[in-house]
């Protein structure tokens, strides 16, 4: 960047002095006015006085009858003007002719102005010119006793008397101004050096590219990144952070507190600036979320959070859990079916073929792997795909996961629906899964026929249960007695997940005591299934992939 131009403190300190010095100036003119106008009005009041009193005189009254009134009247006017500090006194009759003048050989003249305005009873208030110069004058009339006007009085001050007052009187004014308009120099110096000191010495061209560069780096990148404060108020969120905590206009929470936007989990993470990286339930969302401090020069001034997705990844690793279920469920079934081919081999050497064909027929349909009919009533073919992983899961672990002989499952026409179904099972069944031991039991059902529009799952277990006292913070993220082992899903997410699935569609979700000794689930959500044709359709082109064994 080119540093030939003009730096922003220099910028600064001339803005600020160009402020300050029209600031100052149009205060010293202003001053100046009122304080000419103040001076004026001082003489004005003061010479109307000195003429009204001049005029009400009893003995320049009675002058007037004299053979020379000037003879009275001049000494009068002269005493009078000295002690009022006035440059003149004239008193003239009707007819203008003077009586009193400062210099006594203009008496007897007419005086050099005209007398119309006073001689017709009004006080006359201006700047004239006459035989001592321009002056600022007053002219009052003279009344007799019948109230007849038989003279005037003409009191003023010369204009370069006013001028050399007022000039004297400018010397404290213009004396106050030089010191605030240095002041302000000086003020506007020191705040200029405060406000480079405060944006660290950076001049707008580097300011606007740091800017430009921020704003693409913050919308550019996948992760999301959220910042707060040192009061815990947010001031940063870009576009990939309002995408995965569901917020659609990141501006309207700038300034709000962390614990009023996010979920409690993570605003607590976040406005604790913990050094740590760990996974928060956001939502339905598993984020990974990476926290620090952050410092300028030393001083901590908030904390800044780094969010990724990993709910992709949670999923992935469940679908590897269940993969890793099946697996070892067909290599148990595997070596199953090779320990019965050895008995039927046997049996046929032995020529006992009654009996081979005996063995055969009991023992066909077992294994680790079995299938659910489409009797079961699971006609969605993903949710009975999944009931029947789970199955096996189960068995591999020595459970039991029976299919209720009342379930009713239509084939799903919204694929969200079935997609949150299958997040809602898939969590309920884990949840049993992990709350059972070895020999344990594990009851599901699914019915679409009890509401219309509506699908209720209800999941019982003979495992230790859920106590009254934690049936509403079974739901609260990392509410888990187990501890995840290393790769596998995080813990403590799943009822959470189902909770929040339930209230996002109106649904419900509860827990109470099983029949069977341990905890039931009962789970409500929207559904609109196609109908029985519709299922046994989906059914006949997906083969005989549902799910099990009626127990």
């Amino acid at each position: 960047m080119s540093r030939s131009r003009m730096t922003l403190g220099m910028q600064l300190l001339l803005l600020q002095v160009a402020i300050v010095l029209t600031t100052v100036v149009g205060t010293g003119v202003t001053a100046m006015l009122i304080q000419e106008r103040q001076l004026r009005e001082g003489y004005q009041d003061r010479m109307i006085a000195v003429a009204q009193s001049v005029a009400g005189l009893p003995v320049i009254l009675e002058a007037f009858d004299d053979a020379d009134p000037s003879e009275t009247i001049q000494p009068v006017a002269e005493v009078i003007r000295k002690a009022s500090d006035v440059t003149y006194v004239v008193v003239a009759n009707d007819l203008g002719i003077r009586y009193s003048h400062p210099n006594p050989a203009r008496i007897g003249e007419r005086v050099s102005t005209d007398p119309a305005i006073p001689l017709s009873g009004e006080i006359y208030v201006g700047t004239q010119t006459g035989t001592l110069g321009e002056s600022w004058r007053v002219k009052v009339p003279i009344f007799d006793a019948d109230g007849d006007v038989v003279g005037q009085v003409s009191v003023g001050i010369l204009e370069a008397e006013l001028r050399a007052d007022f000039l004297g009187g400018l010397g404290g004014l213009l004396a106050a101004l030089a010191v605030a308009a240095l002041v302000g120099v000086v003020g506007s110096a020191w705040i200029g050096r405060v406000i480079r000191r405060r944006i660290y010495g950076l001049e707008p061209d580097e300011i606007r590219a740091m800017l430009e560069t921020r704003e693409a780096m913050l919308h550019g990148i996948r992760e999301g990144i959220v910042a707060v404060d040192e009061h815990g108020r947010i001031v940063l969120m870009n576009d990939a952070a309002a995408r995965l905590l569901a917020i659609h206009d990141p501006e309207q929470v700038l300034g709000r507190p962390v614990a009023d936007v996010l979920d409690r989990e993570l605003a607590r993470f976040i406005a604790s600036g913990e050094d740590a990286e760990t996974p928060v339930l956001s939502g339905e969302r598993v984020l990974l979320v990476h926290g620090d401090r952050v410092r300028v020069q030393g001083r901590e001034i908030g904390s800044i959070a780094i969010l990724r997705d990993r709910t992709e990844l949670e999923t992935t690793l469940r679908e590897l859990e269940g993969a890793q279920g099946l697996a070892e469920g067909l290599r148990a079934q595997s070596h199953e079916f090779s320990n019965k081919l050895h008995v039927v081999s046997g049996l046929l050497e032995l020529g006992h073929v009654d009996a081979a064909i005996g063995f055969i027929q009991r023992v066909g349909s077992g294994g680790a792997l079995s299938t659910l009919d489409e009797h079961d009533g699971i006609a969605d073919v993903e949710t009975a795909a999944l009931v029947l992983a789970k199955r096996s899961r189960a068995h591999e672990l020595g459970l039991t996961l029976e299919v209720e002989p009342d379930s009713h499952l239509d084939a799903a026409v919204d694929a969200r629906e079935r997609t949150d179904l299958v997040t809602v099972v898939g969590n309920l069944l884990d949840n049993a899964v992990e709350a059972c031991v070895l020999g344990g039991r594990i009851s599901i059902s699914i019915r679409d026929d009890l509401e219309p529009g509506k699908v209720d799952v209800r999941v019982d277990d003979d495992g230790p249960g859920v106590p009254p006292e934690r049936r509403a913070a079974i739901f609260e993220p990392d509410v888990s007695g187990k501890t995840p082992a290393p790769g596998k899903a995080r813990r403590g997410i799943g009822l959470t997940i189902v909770q929040r699935v339930a209230a996002r569609l109106d649904g419900s979700v509860e827990v109470h005591e099983s029949p069977m000794g341990g905890a039931r689930f009962l789970v409500r959500l929207p559904w609109h299934g196609s109908g029985p044709d519709r299922a046994a359709r989906a059914v006949a082109e997906d083969g005989s992939a549902l799910a099990g064994d009626r127990r």
